[in-house]
């Protein structure tokens, strides 16, 4: 497991005999199976996770209905807003497949990063990027109609239509699942005049 957060470091920075001791040293994995839920509505968050394995599913209860607001899959860092904080979070975080992450704590971080300032370092250039790609992506989004996104999601993260149902994609997407069933049934058709 050291050597995928390795190699996803090694996108950002050279990996020097520091880096490899912190992750060593700091690290703590965990394995969770299908359906385990990391936090519910009303809970403090204590910890966020990086995902090695597998896909959790970040969602919201409204008006009686789960609406999927993101996936986080391989390489990402799931971190829910009210991480590090006391407030309660609004959301909740489940594991829809069986996944393996890392877990980071407000605690860990201060202690690690006071050991290895370079890690920070790199910690903090792979938060920009995140920021940076959610800030492109949500305007798409916004900018988009529903068959706009949909093709954006084929196109960014084909493996979540294999991998989830797609009840959650169509949340996920702002619609019903009945539009997505038509959006795909169009494009199907499209794509077989071509």
């Amino acid at each position: 497991m050291e050597k995928e957060i390795l190699n996803y470091l090694s996108k950002y920075a050279r990996i020097t005999e520091e880096i490899e001791k912190a992750i060593a040293n700091s690290t703590i994995f965990r394995s969770f199976k299908k359906g385990t839920v990391l936090l519910r509505e009303g809970e403090v968050s204590k910890e966020c996770f990086f995902v090695l394995k597998g896909c959790v599913r970040q969602y919201i209860l409204k008006d009686g209905e789960d609406r999927t607001v993101e996936f986080y899959t391989e390489e990402r860092s799931v971190v829910p807003p009210n991480f590090g904080a006391s407030t309660p979070s609004d959301c909740y975080f489940e594991c829809s497949e069986e996944t393996t992450v890392c877990v980071g704590n407000p605690e860990l971080e201060r202690e690690t990063f006071s050991k290895y300032p370079q890690l920070e370092s790199i910690s903090r250039i792979i938060a920009e990027k995140i920021v940076l790609e959610q800030q492109v992506s949500m305007a798409k989004f916004k900018s988009a109609n529903p068959e706009e996104r949909y093709l954006n999601l084929l196109e960014t993260r084909p493996d979540l239509i294999q991998r989830v149902p797609l009840h959650q994609v169509a949340t996920y997407l702002g619609i019903q699942p009945e539009s997505l069933s038509r959006i795909r049934k169009r494009i199907s058709k499209n794509s077989s005049i071509s």
